[in-house]
């Protein structure tokens, strides 16, 4: 399986001599923005970005240096507090989930329609993404309109019984995602497989790591400086 860490980072110059689709393949999100920017990374993949750019007008450096903001690290050392912790939370996992899951489906649709007849095609992978999402998305909901607010109050209530509600949820993440994995051979695309196929499975492995990393900083960093035992009869009349 490809991981977020093989993904080789490069020079800007370096990247704009690049093939425009293996930049789409080589980085996670790369898709959306030429999509968006209507530069073809499948049937004009061999062009280099820089004669991409110029044959739509657009500005080289402008594209390199939007395709930079997607170069994001798998891990990140986290921070120690629990608000700076939400912080990172939010921004980097997320926002950044919202973003990878409708380009992940849109390029599924795609992959499942055009590559039907083929034995290796992931039937069934854009309506798996599709749960995903729908679950994933109200997850963080919970979190943003009501736990992660409370564990920002300076004096949290109990906070257990939430929390324990999180860490269910994020089995259930696993194991939807364990799924992921066997539906995509770990995200490993099948010999001559397109450009848009090898862009989605790259996209798949980074989403993979993201939500790891998104359980992990939650379930080990920031869930149990809120789940301490309480001492005496939970009443308030101070018997501790």
């Amino acid at each position: 399986m490809i991981t977020a860490t093989d993904l080789p980072v490069h020079p800007a110059a370096e990247r704009a001599q690049q093939p425009i689709g293996q930049i789409a393949v080589e980085l996670p999100g790369a898709t959306a923005v030429f999509r968006r920017l209507k530069l073809d990374f499948c049937c004009g993949g061999q062009l280099p970005l820089a004669e991409a750019c110029e044959q739509k007008g657009l500005v080289t450096n402008e594209v390199l240096d939007e395709l930079a903001r997607l170069n994001r690290p798998t891990t990140v050392a986290s921070p120690q507090t629990p608000n700076q912790m939400i912080d990172h939370i939010l921004a980097r996992f997320h926002d950044v989930h919202r973003e990878q899951l409708p380009e992940l489906i849109r390029m599924a649709r795609r992959v499942e329609s055009v590559h039907r007849d083929n034995p290796h095609v992931p039937q069934g992978l854009a309506a798996h993404l599709e749960g995903m999402e729908v679950e994933l998305v109200s997850h963080m909901a919970k979190e943003e309109m009501v736990l992660f607010p409370a564990l920002r109050a300076s004096v949290p209530p109990d906070m257990r019984m939430p929390i324990n509600m999180m860490r269910t949820e994020h089995v259930d993440h696993g194991e939807q995602l364990a799924r992921l994995m066997a539906l995509t051979n770990d995200a490993n695309p099948p010999p001559g497989a397109c450009n848009t196929w090898r862009a989605l499975y790259a996209g798949i492995a980074q989403f993979s790591d993201d939500l790891i990393n998104h359980i992990h900083t939650e379930n080990n960093l920031l869930f149990p400086q809120f789940e301490v035992e309480q001492t005496g009869c939970g009443s308030g009349c101070g018997c501790s």
